[in-house]
């Protein structure tokens, strides 16, 4: 068992039965004496991929979840969806890029620092690293003198996702990209 106040982003817990991985998390301290500390929890169902707010008392107790964090390096996609090497024995698995929505657009071929998260045998899901390195492929011409806190400029990665870059960076270059958010880092 699990305290609410002890859960932490990637915490994996029983909602109903069903594995969930903590996303987000907000603390609401009330103003009020006596008032008990909210926790509002923002979950991803790992069979269904479906989000889930709940929230909670610090005391409440939550289920846990056996599970193993394994190193994985993505290989390659294609038809069967995206397949990985797990990096201890050097088994492959496929995990359907339907199950990856979010994740994909930040797995390059050869990415390591991907945990794979193993429930009694069974692939639950995976774990990007906090940052990647991408290539810009396509984007807007540079501005020579365009300072870091100038405007932005949409960009389009390696992978296809598009985000927002400085205008002073061109095609070509590699960047830093926060797998969390989305959201451009800086230069590699």
């Amino acid at each position: 068992m699990i305290r609410a106040c002890d859960l932490k982003r990637g915490s994996i817990v029983q909602i109903d039965g069903i594995p969930h991985i903590a996303e987000e998390m907000q603390v609401q301290t009330p103003s009020a004496r006596g008032g008990a500390t909210l926790y509002k929890v923002r979950f991803r169902n790992l069979q269904s991929r479906q989000k889930l707010d709940r929230a909670f008392k610090g005391d409440d107790a939550l289920d846990e979840t056996d599970f193993e964090r394994r190193e994985v390096q993505f290989l390659y996609a294609d038809s069967n969806g995206c397949t990985f090497m797990d990096m201890e024995d050097y088994s492959q698995f496929s995990i359907p890029e339907e199950a990856l929505a979010e994740e994909r657009a930040f797995l390059t071929e050869g990415l390591e620092d991907i945990k794979a998260l193993v429930s009694n045998g069974r692939i639950l899901g995976i774990e990007l690293p906090p940052t990647v390195e991408m290539e810009i492929v396509e984007t807007g011409p540079s501005m020579k003198g365009a300072s870091a806190t100038a405007r932005t400029k949409p960009a389009t990665l390696s992978t296809g996702h598009m985000i927002k870059v400085p205008e002073y960076m061109a095609s070509g270059e590699i960047v830093k990209i926060d797998t969390r958010t989305g959201a451009f880092l800086s230069r590699a």
